[in-house]
C-alpha cells in the first residue's frame, strides 16, 4: 500500500481537524488551518504512566470544546495501522500494544482517525512541505530517541501490509551484536539512536547524561563523545547505503534530535556512504538534513487527515 498527498484536498476544511505527534519522549497536538498546514499549539512529555490520560488531556485542550471531525496521528512504532494499534518500543505502558485510534474515537465519536507510523508522516511532510518535494523517489529517516523512516516511491509514501513500510531503524549493522528493545540484535536504533550512544559513551567513562550533552562534548573535543558519534555516523551511512540500494533512490533526508549533532556524527556517515554506496546507480545519491525539523512528525500527521480512506 501507498499513500499520495492529495493536492486538491488541501484547504478545502471547514471543520476541527488535529493533527497528533506521539513521541518516544514527547507528544505534541495541532491544528490544521484551512489551508492544510497543522500549527502546533500544544506539547508535553510523555510520561512514565498514564500516557493515554495525558494524550486525552492534550487533546481536549487542542480541541477546546468544539466538534472534531478528523484526527491523523503520527505514532512511534511499530504500529498495527489497519488494527489501529500503537506498540512503541520507547514507550512501556503501550509496549504490548494499546487501541489508540479506539480511544480517540471514543473520545470524539464520529470522528474519522487516521493512523501512521511516524516515519510515514516524516516521509509525507518532507515529501510535500520539505526537502524531498522535488523529486519523486526519496528516504525520509527520523534519528532521535529511536531510529524511523519512511520510503517515497514514484511520488507515493509506501505503507505496507501493517503500516510499518520504511523502518529502518531495524535494519542490521554490519558486525554488531548490540541488543536492540525489539529482541534482535545488530538493529541500528540499538547502535545509533541517541540513548544507544549515551549509554556506549558512558560505559566508557563518559559522565553526560543525554544526546544533547554528548553532541556538545563532542563538538568541544571530548574524545568519548567523539568516538560514539563516530560509531553511530559510520552506523547510520552504512544502513543507509544498503536502504538506497535497495530502494533505487538519489535522495536521504534525515530528521530528529540527535540527527542536529553536528559535523562529529554527518562526516562519518557521509565517510561511510562514500565507502559503501559504490555501484553506479547511487552516484548521484545525496544525504541531506530535514527541512520542517521538530515539527516533521506533527506536519505529516496533519497531511494524513487530506487522505482517503480513512482508519
Amino acid at each position: 500500500m501507498a499513500l499520495a498527498q492529495q493536492d486538491q484536498d488541501v484547504g478545502v476544511f471547514q471543520m476541527t481537524v488535529l493533527a497528533l505527534d506521539i513521541g518516544a519522549t514527547k507528544v505534541a497536538v495541532g491544528l490544521v488551518g484551512a489551508d492544510g498546514v497543522t500549527h502546533e499549539v500544544g506539547r508535553i512529555a510523555v510520561p512514565p504512566a498514564g500516557v493515554w490520560e495525558a494524550v486525552r488531556g492534550l487533546l481536549l485542550a487542542a480541541a477546546n470544546g468544539s466538534q472534531v471531525e478528523i484526527v491523523g496521528i503520527g505514532a512511534c512504532g511499530p504500529v498495527d495501522a489497519p488494527a489501529g494499534l500503537v506498540s512503541p518500543l520507547n514507550i512501556p505502558e503501550w509496549h504490548h500494544g494499546f487501541e489508540l485510534v479506539a480511544a480517540v474515537r471514543e473520545l470524539f465519536p464520529g470522528a474519522s482517525v487516521r493512523l501512521a507510523v511516524d516515519g510515514v508522516c516524516l516521509a509525507l511532510a518532507e515529501r510535500h512541505f520539505g526537502a524531498a518535494r522535488e523529486t519523486p523517489d526519496a528516504l525520509a529517516m527520523t534519528v532521535s530517541s529511536g531510529i524511523g523512516g519512511g520510503v517515497i516511491v514514484g511520488g507515493m509514501v509506501a505503507v505496507g501490509h501493517t503500516g510499518n513500510a520504511g523502518h529502518i531503524g531495524h535494519m542490521i549493522v554490519p558486525g554488531s551484536t548490540d541488543p536492540c528493545s525489539c529482541g534482535g540484535v545488530g538493529c541500528v536504533e540499538a547502535v545509533a539512536s541517541g540513548p544507544a550512544s549515551v549509554r556506549w559513551a558512558r560505559e566508557r567513562g563518559w559522565e553526560g547524561e543525554t544526546g544533547i550533552q554528548l553532541a556538545a562534548d563532542a563538538q568541544e573535543g571530548d574524545r568519548v563523545a567523539k568516538a560514539a558519534l563516530r560509531r553511530a555516523g559510520i552506523a547510520l551511512g552504512q544502513v543507509i547505503s544498503s536502504a538506497a540500494a535497495l530502494l533505487d533512490v538519489d535522495l536521504v533526508v534525515v530528521g530528529g534530535g540527535f540527527a542536529q549533532a553536528g559535523e562529529p556524527l554527518w562526516r562519518p556517515m557521509r565517510e561511510a556512504i562514500g565507502a559503501h554506496a559504490r555501484i553506479d546507480f547511487l552516484g548521484d545519491l545525496r544525504v541531506v538534513p530535514s527541512e520542517l525539523g521538530a515539527h516533521a512528525t506533527l506536519v505529516g500527521a496533519g497531511l494524513l487527515t487530506a487522505l482517503a480512506p480513512a482508519a
